[in-house]
């Protein structure tokens, strides 16, 4: 689908057009232009906006399809023309939406949201002492959230400050994320940083210097700051894909650098993939206090993780769990995948079937993404997936699944191109919520991320605004230089904590 925005004039409503066009269409190239220099088949869509004193008013019409839509409200003089220019921005989108809801026939139950982190919104009311009624208002009239979705916001942000009561005051401290960018085999979906790891064990001894060298270096300088660790989150990548010599150096390498880490809340491992899980590794997490772990099958179904590229089977997932249970591992989380390639409400209906004769004490359910750089989307046509309307049915199976069985959501993101514009939802056993999870997706504190592909994101205590700093995601970049990265890591958190201190927060 060709779309041309024309009366706009200015490019910056383009991109954010474009990410609302993506919802209705798989393929749509939007511009914002005078000149119909799209293909003539193009949909064109004239878009105005008027500010009157106090008012803003914006109005679309899709003239060939008979389509108006118009969006007024209250305007606000901000302190910079780029915050006066988001309520631009904000009727624009209302107006361009209503015409493709109108023109399609779907309803976008996000509305107008294309950010990842949609409670975050309902956070920032709280913060305010917003009422709740004030809050719901906001979030419906600001972006056109459903009341469906609200709900969902509502029970994860309560269930959120249930786990962490001091959800809004963590910035004293830090989490970490270590990324292992190695894995048996990567899946066709996959984006994350994640090398087979069969014949590069130079690679990984090498990386693994590097990553010794910065958890020593940040303990540090956390050290000598006086700045504590909230929680740890071993990603990648398949932490596990180690052997359990390395694993065992590594956690020790943890203990012994970090500031007290037998008081940080929660130390999890992701031992995503069951091919990695031996009694040896499990031995070496017990001995190192950690019992919080993924195991992900994604699918119970052998066909399905054949064509996503995952070499283990559905009885390997099933044994790897017992074997995690046995060895003491008491708080579990699998993953499942909703719209994986041939799946549809049976498959998924199957492995909450076989989720259920489990019990993890946490499920994560995803939706897919076709991810820009993956096996997946590259080579779309070889993957048949679900249309958005059994997706939708799949979604809302897993919901009340989750509901019936005595899981609560406690954290959602969203993806680009996720199917369905729906929305990634973790649900645990009360009490039994990652913490790490709920910190990184707030955005309450600052990330240090240490590892292949570790992104950080460093918080300004005074403003909220977030500076991030990525690791390069190869072995070999990270290898050459994991020493400037970690002293620019360092600067970093000097600026922070420094900025904190003489504004005596």
């Amino acid at each position: 689908m060709n779309i041309l925005i024309k009366g706009l004039n200015d490019k910056r409503y383009e991109r954010n057009l474009q990410l609302i066009a993506d919802l209705f269409f798989e393929d749509s190239t939007l511009k914002v232009s005078e000149e119909a220099d799209l293909n003539s088949d193009a949909l064109e869509i004239d878009i105005t906006v008027q500010i009157n004193q106090d008012r803003i008013i914006a109005f679309a019409e899709a003239k060939e399809h008979s389509l108006t839509a118009e969006r007024k409200t209250n305007y606000i003089v901000k302190e910079t023309e780029k915050e006066s220019f988001k309520q631009n921005k904000n009727v624009v989108s209302h107006v361009f939406l209503s015409i493709l809801q109108q023109l399609t026939g779907m309803t976008q139950k996000w509305g107008v949201l294309t950010g990842i982190r949609p409670t975050k919104l309902m956070h920032k009311q709280r913060m305010k002492d917003a009422p709740l009624s004030e809050t719901r208002r906001h979030l419906k009239e600001q972006y056109l959230i459903t009341d469906e979705k609200i709900d969902l916001m509502e029970q994860i942000v309560e269930r959120q400050l249930k786990m962490i009561p001091d959800l809004y005051e963590l910035q004293d401290g830090v989490s970490i994320y270590i990324g292992i960018p190695f894995c048996p085999t990567k899946c066709a979906y996959c984006t994350f940083p994640a090398f087979a790891i069969q014949g590069k064990l130079g690679k990984v001894s090498s990386f693994l210097a590097g990553l010794h060298y910065e958890i020593q270096e940040t303990g540090r300088w956390l050290k000598e700051n006086g700045v504590k660790i909230t929680t740890i989150y071993f990603g990648g990548g398949t932490p596990t894909a180690i052997s359990a010599e390395e694993m065992d150096a590594l956690y020790e390498e943890m203990y012994r650098s970090f500031p007290d880490v037998k008081n940080v809340r929660e130390v999890t491992v992701e031992a995503g993939r069951p091919d990695t899980i031996f009694p040896d590794k499990l031995e070496v997490l017990k001995k190192w206090n950690i019992d919080r772990i993924s195991i992900n099958p994604q699918s119970y179904t052998d066909e399905t993780l054949k064509a996503i590229g995952r070499h283990h089977t559905v009885q390997e997932t099933i044994d790897k769990f017992h074997l995690s249970r046995k060895h003491g591992m008491n708080n579990i989380n699998m993953d499942l995948i909703i719209g994986l390639p041939n799946e549809g409400v049976a498959e998924l209906e199957h492995s909450l079937n076989e989720t259920e004769k489990l019990m993890p004490e946490s499920v994560t359910v995803h939706t897919l993404s076709f991810k820009r750089a993956s096996e997946m989307t590259l080579n779309r046509e070889k993957y048949k997936v679900a249309d958005r309307t059994e997706v939708e049915n799949m979604m809302d199976l897993a919901q009340k699944w989750n509901k019936d069985n005595g899981y609560v959501p406690y954290y959602l993101y969203r993806q680009k191109n996720i199917l369905g514009n729906l929305e990634n939802v973790g649900y645990a056993k009360p009490g039994e919520e990652s913490l790490y999870n709920i910190i990184i997706m707030e955005e309450v504190q600052t990330i240090v991320g240490l590892g292949c592909g570790a992104a950080s994101k460093f918080i300004d205590p005074a403003t909220g605004k977030i500076t991030h700093f990525a690791n390069p995601k190869d072995p070999k970049s990270y290898n050459e230089g994991f020493i400037d990265y970690t002293q620019k890591k360092l600067a970093h958190l000097e600026a922070i904590f420094n900025r904190k201190a003489e504004a005596g927060v």
